[in-house]
């Protein structure tokens, strides 16, 4: 009986030794080696490390990414580089009385704990305000939201994307985005400006006065440092 055409094409690719066999799988090599080429060639880049292995109390399926990355970035030891930044990062005045209450309230609502915080006053901040280009200034006029590489928010926008992370209803309020930007950010503009005299502010992270919510922070080492000084 005459074997099938299908069937001498795969005895044909199985022995054929420029092509893939379909019955045994390729070696990774070219595409782990690929991978680390396109890795050190784009400018921006995630790398993909459990956070496990940064901390027990995050979550395992945020990556981490830093700007630039250098060639021993897709080692294992990558996870210990302090540098690396991680994603849904807010960077809000942590002085301000207003910013804090909107912090715990998204804290409140964020029962997947997707959303992280930094204060800005904090040394942690500064990776973050270089890889957006901006000064502690701008940050302290409007707060900032890191999404990812390349993509940031100020004022009503980080707001509402912040919001987009929540779960219902609070994501709801991402239907505000249909307001005309300029719009949304003079109101936030307004408030922006008289949030002290309103609302008061503190010399230090009001976190500080705080600790439970620490967990949320990626400067908590930080800011546990500053409070064992001042106990000392």
């Amino acid at each position: 009986m005459m074997p099938s055409p299908t069937r001498l094409l795969l005895k044909w690719l199985y022995r054929s030794p420029s092509m893939a066999s379909p019955t045994r799988p390729t070696s990774p090599s070219f595409f782990y080696y690929y991978y680390y080429y396109c890795s050190l060639s784009s400018p921006l880049k995630t790398a993909a490390v459990p956070v496990a292995d940064l901390d027990e109390g995050e979550d395992n399926e945020d990556p981490i990414f830093t700007p630039n990355p250098p060639p021993s970035s897709s080692r294992p030891a990558l996870a210990l580089n302090p540098t690396l930044l991680q994603p849904r990062v807010v960077v809000y005045d942590g002085v301000c009385h207003l910013c804090h209450r909107g912090v715990k309230w998204v804290i409140n609502a964020d029962r997947y704990r997707k959303i992280k915080f930094c204060c800005l006053q904090s040394q942690t901040a500064e990776p973050y305000l270089r890889l957006c280009g901006l000064d502690r200034d701008d940050v302290l006029r409007r707060f900032l939201f890191v999404e990812g590489p390349g993509l940031y928010y100020q004022g009503s926008a980080a707001a509402l994307r912040v919001a987009s992370y929540l779960p219902l209803p609070y994501s709801a309020l991402t239907a505000l985005m249909v307001v005309a930007a300029p719009i949304r950010d003079s109101v936030y503009d307004y408030v922006a400006k008289r949030r002290y005299d309103w609302f008061g502010k503190e010399k230090d992270c009001l976190v500080l006065r705080e600790v439970e919510m620490l967990e949320r922070f990626i400067d908590r080492e930080e800011i546990v440092g500053r409070i064992r000084n001042e106990v000392s």
